[in-house]
């Protein structure tokens, strides 16, 4: 073998490790990316239903209504116009979500002397506590169900 053969060899094998080393961070780097990206979907998904819910809490009389006004809020969001077993399992699932996010605003309502009873419900808590709930009863999480893929809609040319 040539001495400028072994060298060649040598900054081939460099070239390949370097390739490798390239091609393991690309695709650990597409892994962390879709990772964020999902995490920032979720959180925005998230913020934008409990907005919706805290806005619809501001009229409800009491925590029947809150659990209410939270479903119709919810059901409208989703697309679910009918009932099904499943939907209501995770509207019932739900309704603790709504109920601490009613009771948090009323204790802030209320005069801290008059707030003798016990206290309410953490609402991220209850939420976390929902989000747990659905995970372990679905293949996805919950918030997938917002993603709203558009329907392909025909080019019409005149």
């Amino acid at each position: 073998m040539k001495p400028a053969q072994f060298f060649l060899d040598r900054l081939r094998d460099q070239a390949r490790e370097a390739e490798t080393a390239e091609t393991a961070f690309r695709r650990d780097f597409a892994g962390r990316l879709a990772a964020l990206e999902t995490g920032r979907a979720v959180a925005y998904r998230r913020m934008n239903l409990v907005q919706a819910i805290a806005d619809g809490l501001a009229s409800a009389a009491d925590e029947a209504g809150a659990v209410a006004a939270a479903a119709a809020i919810m059901r409208a969001r989703l697309g679910w116009s009918d009932e099904s077993e499943a939907r209501a399992a995770v509207m019932a699932a739900f309704a603790p979500v709504a109920r601490a996010m009613f009771q948090a605003v009323a204790e802030q309502n209320e005069d801290e002397d008059e707030n003798e009873g016990a206290a309410p419900r953490d609402p991220a808590q209850a939420l976390a506590e929902f989000e747990s709930w659905y995970a372990a009863n679905h293949p996805t999480s919950f918030w997938v169900l917002f993603e709203n893929p558009l329907p392909e809609t025909p080019v019409v040319d005149f």
